[in-house]
Order: C-alpha cells, then sequence, then structure tokens
C-alpha cells in the first residue's frame, strides 16, 4: 500500500547525484531491512546527463513527486463494501447496523453511482406515500420476499412489480371487485373467495399472510393468469407494515452533488469542505473514479504523515513541497548546514565530501552489502557528475578511491564515461531558455538574504558562450520585478577548471567584487579556478554578506 511507503528524495532540479543517490540508496535500505518499503523519488525533471546515465545502466527513472503533504490516501481510509443500487431499503439498513455505518455507497461496477444514508432509509419510512409507490419504484419481487421473509409459490422472483397499487384485501369479493384493477399487488389471507376474486381480477401480484397454504387450483389459476404468489408467515398488518421496505435504494439514493474525495487530493484542501457540510462520511475515489472507501472527520485524527529520506540536500528551499507537513527519518548529504527543522531526532550523515554517492558507497560497505553492477555503476556516475571527473575542489581521495573502484565493479572507464556524461549534459540546442536556466538552479539563505544560485558545466568554451547569450536576458526578464533577490549563475567549463559568473539584482555586484576582489563587466565576471558552487562560491558569497 502506498501510503507505508518511504520516500528516498534528493533536492528539486535534481542532478546525477540527486537521482543516483536515491535510487541507490533505496536499495540499499531495502536490502539492509528485507523489504521493499523504499522507494526512490525524483522533485523534479531530470536533465539530459542523468538520462543519459540511467539509460547507460538501463534503469527506470524515479517516479515524480512534487508534495509530500498529506494526502486522502494517507487516511486511515474505511474499506465500507458497496452495494448493488437494486438491494432493499430493509436490507440497506441491516447492512449499516451490522457494519456500525451511516452511509452505504452504491456502486455501478467500481464506480460510485450513488450515496444511500440512515437518515434517507429513515425518512422513507416517516413519508407518507401513495399506494402506487412501489411500482413506481420498480420494486424487484426478490426484494419483496426476502422483506417479508416470503415464498415463492407461483412466479419469477427475478420480474419487477411496476404496474399497478399496493392493496389490503380487508373486503369481501363483492366490494373488492370495485377497487382491485390489473396488475395490483394485493394483500391477503386464506379466504379461497378473496384469493380467486384478486386473480379474476388481474392482479399482478398476491401476498398470502400467516403462512396460510394456497390450494392448487389457485396456484394453477394464477399462473395461467400471469398472478405472482408469495407466501409469508407474518400478518396483514406486518406485512404492510414492511412492504414498503423492499423498495430498491435507487430510488431513494442521492446521485446528484455527491462530495467525493480523489486519493490524491492533499489534506488541507478537503479540510474546509469537510467542517462545511453536514455529512458524516465522503467517498473516496481513485483518480480514475474507481471507488476505494469512506473517510469521515474522525478519520483525520489518524492521518499518517509520509515518512521520507533527504539525500543530497539539507535546505528546506531545495526540498520538495511540503516537506515540514512529513517526517524526515533521516538525511544523507555533504554540503553546508541548512534550514530544515525536524520534529524528532534523525539519523543524519554529513560528510565533507563531494558527492553524496560517496557516503552512500561508504554505506554499502560499512553494512557488508554487496554493491551490484548496475549500482555501482549509477554511484559511480554521480561521483564524475558532482566532482567534474576529479576537477573540483570538492572532490576528496575519498571520492576519487571510491570512483575507481565502483569502475571496477561496473566494468566501465572513467574517462570515456565522463565524456558521454559531460556531452549529453551540454546538449542545449532543443532546450527553451527556462530549462537551461532551472536546470541545476539551487535557491539559498543568510540571514535576511535570498539568493539563487544555477549552475551549467560544459567542455566548449563556444557552448558556454550561446549559453549567456541567452540567459543574461532570460534572468533580466524573468526576475526584473523581483526586488530584493540575488541571482548568480555559473558557466563553468570543465576543461578550463574555470567559470564565467553572471550575477543580477540590487547589490549583487558589488558582492561578487567584495567576495572575490574582481570587477565585472556589466553583467558577468570570469573567475579563473572557480568550478564549485558548493565549495567555492557559496561560502565566499555568504562571508561577504556577513561582513
Amino acid at each position: 500500500m502506498d501510503g507505508k511507503k518511504i520516500y528516498v528524495i534528493g533536492h528539486k532540479n535534481p542532478d546525477t547525484d540527486s537521482i543516483c543517490s536515491a535510487i541507490c540508496y533505496s536499495h540499499l535500505k531495502n536490502e539492509i531491512t528485507g523489504s521493499d518499503c523504499y522507494v526512490a523519488r525524483r522533485a523534479g525533471e531530470i536533465n539530459q546527463e542523468t538520462r543519459y546515465v540511467l539509460n547507460r545502466f538501463r534503469v527506470t527513472a524515479p517516479a515524480y513527486i512534487d508534495d509530500v503533504s498529506p494526502q486522502v490516501k494517507d487516511i486511515d481510509i474505511r474499506r465500507v463494501p458497496g452495494v448493488d443500487d437494486g438491494i432493499s431499503l430493509k436490507k440497506a439498513w441491516y447492512l449499516m447496523k451490522s457494519t456500525d455505518v451511516v452511509t452505504l455507497p452504491v456502486l455501478n461496477g467500481d464506480k460510485l453511482a450513488g450515496l444511500i444514508t440512515i437518515g434517507d432509509i429513515a425518512n422513507s419510512y416517516m413519508d407518507i406515500y401513495d399506494n402506487r409507490i412501489l411500482s413506481t419504484a420498480k420494486t424487484p419481487y426478490i426484494n419483496i420476499i426476502e422483506t417479508l421473509d416470503g415464498e415463492l409459490i407461483t412466479g419469477s422472483s427475478d420480474s419487477v412489480f411496476e404496474k399497478g397499487k399496493v392493496l389490503v384485501a380487508a373486503a369481501n369479493p363483492e366490494l373488492m371487485e370495485n377497487y382491485i384493477e390489473a396488475g395490483d399487488l394485493v394483500i391477503l389471507g386464506n379466504r379461497y373467495e378473496t384469493q380467486l376474486c384478486a386473480i379474476e381480477m388481474g392482479a399482478g401480484c398476491m401476498i398470502v399472510c400467516e403462512g396460510a397454504k394456497v390450494s392448487l387450483t389457485i396456484k394453477k389459476l394464477a399462473e395461467q393468469n400471469g398472478c405472482t404468489i408469495i407466501c409469508s408467515p407474518h400478518d396483514t398488518y406486518t406485512v404492510a407494515r414492511l412492504i414498503n421496505q423492499s423498495m430498491p435504494i435507487r430510488y431513494f439514493m442521492r446521485k446528484e452533488n455527491l462530495i467525493t474525495f480523489k486519493t490524491e487530493t492533499l489534506v488541507d484542501d478537503i479540510k474546509q469542505i469537510m467542517a462545511s457540510v453536514r455529512h458524516r462520511d465522503f467517498p473516496v475515489l481513485t483518480r480514475t473514479g474507481k471507488y476505494v472507501g469512506m473517510i469521515s472527520r474522525r478519520n483525520l485524527l489518524g492521518m499518517e504523515r509520509k515518512k521520507v529520506i533527504l539525500v543530497d540536500h539539507n535546505e528546506k528551499s531545495q526540498a520538495v513541497d511540503g516537506i515540514s507537513e512529513a517526517v524526515i527519518l533521516e538525511i544523507i548529504d555533504h554540503h553546508r548546514l541548512g534550514s530544515l527543522e525536524t520534529v524528532a531526532p534523525v539519523f543524519f550523515r554529513n560528510q565533507p565530501l563531494g558527492c553524496t554517492a560517496t557516503i552512500i558507497y561508504q554505506l554499502y560497505k560499512e553494512n557488508g552489502v554487496t554493491i551490484e553492477k548496475t549500482i555501482a555503476g549509477l554511484l559511480c556516475c554521480a561521483i564524475i557528475s558532482d566532482t567534474l571527473m576529479f576537477r573540483s575542489p570538492t572532490c576528496t581521495e575519498a571520492d576519487k578511491a571510491a570512483a575507481r573502484d565502483l569502475a571496477a565493479i561496473a566494468q566501465i572507464n572513467i574517462e570515456e564515461m565522463a565524456t558521454g556524461m559531460f556531452a549529453a549534459g551540454s546538449d542545449f540546442a532543443n532546450k527553451t531558455d527556462e530549462e537551461i536556466f532551472y536546470q541545476d538552479f539551487k535557491k539559498f539563505s543568510s540571514g535576511q538574504n535570498q539568493f539563487g544560485v544555477g549552475q551549467i558545466s560544459s567542455m566548449s568554451r563556444e557552448e558556454l558562450e550561446n549559453i549567456k547569450q541567452r540567459i543574461v536576458p532570460y534572468i533580466k526578464k524573468n526576475f526584473e520585478s523581483k526586488t530584493g533577490e540575488m541571482i548568480f549563475f555559473m558557466l563553468t567549463n570543465v576543461m578550463e577548471t574555470s567559470s564565467e559568473l553572471i550575477y543580477y539584482g540590487n547589490g549583487a555586484e558589488g558582492l561578487v567584487m567584495k567576495a572575490f576582489g574582481v570587477n565585472g563587466s556589466g553583467d558577468s565576471v570570469y573567475i579563473k579556478g572557480l568550478v564549485s558552487r558548493k565549495k567555492q562560491l557559496i561560502p565566499e558569497l555568504i562571508l561577504a554578506m556577513q561582513e
């Protein structure tokens, strides 16, 4: 069941490390626990470099999740069985009493057709109906038989009473001839003359009370005249009182303007609706409209929040939406400590390494879990990506050793793999300006300062210059109205181990000059040796802000 899953999720605008670490860590956790409850998810679109890696090792991309806030499917949904719209009011009543519910869902196949409540049934008993209500409701004979604890003597239980009125034959046969019409349902006793009169007047059905025997002659005449005979053990008063309970619930159920919730709907979106109406129960449907069960306001009290493990980030601004409403179990990261807060203590592993995948590699070793060839390939590629094939200053000897060990297991050549990955990641011809900008973009905060940093890496100086001609106008157009927010964008040349840093926003240019001691050219500055956002750019910017 989806509500019992534990999601392993990387940051928004995920890179190769974020995706591969989520896949590999969920695999490790399942191996350690002997379960399958840990599943990798992604909080954004996969970039071309990561897609290249997944295709190379024939791994399916994690499913997308945009919000981990509680959803209807996280509530304890009561699996109230659906009923057919043809069952009797009496049967519906007993089903409600035996299952301790006040609302029954009426289904057509697996789709919701309507609702019948205990109040609807009570109203049906209290309202005054004319004596044609049974035929108007097209009541099946099987309902009448079951409601009256009866026995079918003649006729078919599959037939429907759909013409005539209901009468109690309390008068003598001479008077009965004045008010019995063809098709009527007549409640009577054991008098031969009365039964004969009803048949001769064209009655559609006779209810013989108190278990009286029906003669062979009456049976034969009834069969010849198409008259159904039902024998009930109850007296006339009881039969007359019970018979309206045989009507099908379709005649009383509510079919229009039903308030239903989808399993994917956020709980916050349904609370106000539930509070504004007097309904006790609300049906839950899947995205395709299939009935699942029922919930009430009381069920909200036992709502189970989603459980998540975060990899490759610990900043709230970078986390999937709704993270403050989820239960964070673990954080595996290699970045600076961010703004996330947890309700309970968590397993938090944060190491000054070049890549989260290196930590995942260590965890495999520490737990004695064999690293499969595919897992090794994913982890190795994540290290190659995050360390720019060991060129980034964040890269440590532990990253290099892990990558080489993983490459041997995966049977890949690091240089060849890096060339293919970076070439795939720098194919921007068919991407929009927005896609390029947000491919690897993260938001940060320091005190009252809010700023965003994007980064694109390429092995071609010409390609980076083309990207600059597109990114600068995009930033100016889309962030012009956002005062107080600074934007920085790194165009990193992997081969030259350098970056051109684009800056925008009030105070952004001065901050760059203060942090790096260099002068810009109006919208960017070239900084030799700058390749790491995490270790080189962010710390210097934050220090400059604090001075």
